[in-house]
């Protein structure tokens, strides 16, 4: 049977509580596999994994328990290795990288954040930004609403204004963040999202991490910015001794919102 990866810990990591338990129906029994001085947190995996809520609370579930204890190596959902010996085989390969991260990532949290533009508020700023624009829009106005070209027109404008407006607020908003983070991990690009960007922040200071995201979303009002952590380091976790298992569970993040 395959092996299902939670996470990757010390070794003198502390015992995890009698019992837990972790994907699977019914729910695979979590366990400890020891490589040296590392160790690698693994159930049983499911044949029919699927990145289903149940499934994904009970991977965050076992990380949740797993790092009140100490620091934990998250990997993501759906990570699936061919079977135990494969597990320990990496942790020895990688242990020199694993321990480097277990160090960096001690007592330290991910924040997710997300922003797009208030619609209404950033056609605002492009009209008082862009004098060009104001011209054709009140031009429009003035002949009773304008030549179907003048139309098309002024909609590729403000088109691209707002999405050079999208990638200008996206870099003012992760400079704002950075300097109260100690990394920072850009994500992939998304529908609807001008920023997708993770901070890892120290857990003793995160109440400096929030006031940061308050002041900038204080400084930058045509912007809703949403914050999803404190999370497990999920985006500073190279990938580890397992794979996603299959496009259907691999691309689903336990923690990303």
């Amino acid at each position: 049977m395959s092996t299902y990866v939670y996470g990757i810990t010390a070794a003198s990591h502390p015992s995890l509580p009698e019992g837990l338990t972790g994907v699977g129906n019914p729910p695979g029994e979590v366990r400890v596999l020891r490589e040296g001085d590392l160790a690698a947190i693994v159930s049983d995996a499911p044949e029919d994994l699927r990145p289903k809520r149940r499934e994904l609370l009970a991977h965050q579930n076992v990380l949740s328990e797993a790092g009140g204890e100490g620091c934990v190596l998250p990997m993501r959902f759906g990570s699936v290795a061919p079977d135990d010996s494969a597990v320990t085989g990496v942790l020895a390969e990688r242990a020199e990288h694993y321990r480097e991260r277990l160090r960096a990532l001690d007592d330290r949290v991910e924040y997710n954040i997300k922003a797009n533009h208030v619609e209404e508020a950033v056609l605002h700023h492009v009209m008082a930004e862009n004098p060009e624009i104001r011209a054709l829009a009140e031009s429009n106005r003035k002949s009773g609403g304008g030549s179907y070209e003048d139309k098309i027109r002024l909609g590729e404008m403000v088109a691209s204004a707002v999405k050079g407006k999208e990638a200008e607020d996206g870099t003012a908003l992760e400079r704002a963040l950075e300097p109260a983070a100690d990394a920072v991990s850009v994500g992939p690009e998304s529908t609807g999202w001008l920023a997708n960007v993770s901070f890892l922040v120290k857990r003793e200071t995160a109440e400096e991490f929030m006031a940061a995201v308050e002041r900038a979303r204080e400084e930058m009002p045509h912007l809703e910015v949403r914050v999803n952590g404190p999370l497990p380091p999920y985006s500073f976790v190279e990938p580890g001794p397992a794979e996603p298992a299959g496009t259907a569970a691999g691309g689903a993040d336990a923690g990303a919102g």
